[in-house]
């Protein structure tokens, strides 16, 4: 069934949404003072969390990981199993924690806890100057942050039913999203314009170093990880002041809800079954096609590095092409959801990045897409950047409408549950596409070959959306 547009006059339906949170007993202060503020406090969310992944997931610390350790195979097998490591250690948490926040009737209380790890993790990576820096550490440091990152992240997404009825959600979900590719962009810029140490020993804006950061010990660089730290502790300020929530009826303590957590997943997985099994199946096929993006996120910069032997500062470029057009689609791809529907929106991207996963292997220093070019020819890199672009495209747009399909599928009295869940299925499989490249690169040296397998998990995911139903099983 086709969604109903909704009116194109109003970027955000907010007469709508207030109409619909009023009539779920928010109350006046919740919708008439507050209503535009909580819904841009969620925006923030996504504006101050973006940097972990568009500057340490992808395209500045992973990167440096190959500077540290001098090859890229190497590289990109260590950030797999450090990586994956910590997605399996996400698997295992999510759902509980999920179903202690809904037990619990608080989702705030965790944000503010998970916000710690993230600006913990993430500052801690300024201690990885060359020949002083201890691997184990920083693969621990990321991770503590990345972990942060992605338990706040289940409890924010969890937020979006709240913000108005389900016809207008994708709009939302698709605003937030772009509004955090647009975050991240910023972000990237700032490091590259006034941070980041090229070739000349000034910035890509042509301006020395800001607090005269020393290029021996890469502090240009080393600077990203309490960057992001700083990034994310400034701007989730609007998120902390303006988003409130309303105990559910019911709510018991956390103690309780903590002692009660185990019985009440095992009643969420049987109900996953009982109702018809579409929300399973959309948590399984979401399990592949998200692990997929997110290899091809956490490895397009280490790959470029060490495939196209590029300088940070062209990863850096590279990437604010991609948050450009994965802001840009996220808007466009929130639109296309309310028109026809989030799942016609996840087929469709999941189809253009196992295509552009499969151009990325056909791109080398000395060939693109099989033919031969002389060694300092333009046209790889020109190729890569196309590519990166769109991958950023279909992502953004994968990302926001995967979002707003959890919610067509969950439970309404679950949905903190239900999105710890997403992050389990997110995370359950996380390990297997790092830690398959990671493998495949150790065995054969190559990391082109490297990175093949995600193509299977991309096609695994497509087959199993189609036993997914649009709106959710009817007896939930």
């Amino acid at each position: 069934m086709v969604a109903r547009t909704p009116p194109r006059k109003q970027t955000l339906p907010i007469g709508r949404i207030r109409r619909y949170l009023a009539a779920r007993g928010r109350g006046r202060v919740m919708t008439e003072i507050s209503l535009k503020k909580r819904v841009w406090g969620w925006f923030f969310f996504d504006w101050a969390s973006q940097p972990y992944n568009t500057l340490l997931l992808t395209f500045i610390f992973a990167p440096y990981i190959k500077e540290l350790l001098g090859d890229g195979s190497r590289a990109q097998a260590a950030w797999g199993y450090g990586v994956g490591l910590t997605g399996l250690i996400i698997a295992l948490l999510a759902p509980l924690l999920g179903a202690v926040a809904d037990r619990a009737g608080r989702r705030l209380p965790f944000i503010r806890l998970f916000s710690v790890f993230y600006v913990t993790g993430a500052a801690l990576l300024w201690f990885s100057a060359p020949g002083d820096y201890n691997l184990i550490f920083l693969l621990a440091a990321f991770g503590l942050g990345l972990i942060g990152m992605e338990f706040a992240t289940i409890f924010t997404n969890a937020m979006l039913p709240d913000l108005g009825p389900r016809e207008v959600i994708g709009k939302i979900s698709g605003s937030g999203w772009a509004f955090g590719y647009i975050g991240g962009m910023v972000a990237l810029i700032i490091m590259l314009a006034v941070f980041q140490i090229g070739p000349s020993g000034k910035t890509m804006a042509g301006l020395p170093p800001l607090f005269g950061l020393d290029p021996a010990t890469k502090e240009g660089t080393r600077i990203v990880g309490p960057l992001t730290a700083a990034w994310y502790a400034v701007f989730m300020v609007p998120f902390f002041l303006w988003v409130r929530e309303k105990p559910a009826p019911g709510a018991v303590s956390i103690g309780t809800a903590l002692r009660g957590a185990f019985p009440e997943l095992r009643a969420s997985l049987g109900r996953l079954t009982a109702d018809g099994g579409s929300a399973l199946s959309f948590l399984a096929s979401s399990m592949f096609y998200r692990d997929a993006l997110n290899g091809i996120y956490a490895f397009g910069g280490i790959y470029a590095v060490g495939v196209l032997d590029w300088s940070l500062t062209q990863v850096g470029l590279f990437g604010i092409l991609g948050t450009i057009t994965g802001a840009t689609f996220a808007w466009i791809g929130g639109r296309a959801d309310v028109r026809f529907g989030p799942k016609v929106v996840i087929a469709f991207t999941v189809i253009v990045l196992a295509l552009v996963t499969l151009g990325i292997i056909f791109v080398s220093r000395g060939s693109v897409f099989g033919i031969a070019v002389a060694a300092d020819s333009r046209l790889p890199d020109i190729a890569f950047y196309v590519l990166g672009g769109m991958i950023g495209a279909a992502g953004g747009a994968l990302q926001s409408a995967s979002r707003t399909m959890m919610v067509r599928q969950a439970h309404p009295a679950h949905m903190t549950e239900a999105f710890g869940l997403y992050a389990l299925t997110g995370k359950a499989t996380a390990f297997i596409a790092p830690l398959t490249i990671g493998v495949a690169t150790d065995l054969t040296g190559n990391q082109q070959a490297g990175i093949a397998p995600l193509i299977g998990l991309f096609l695994l995911g497509l087959f199993l959306l189609l036993l997914v139903k649009p709106d959710g099983d009817p007896r939930r």
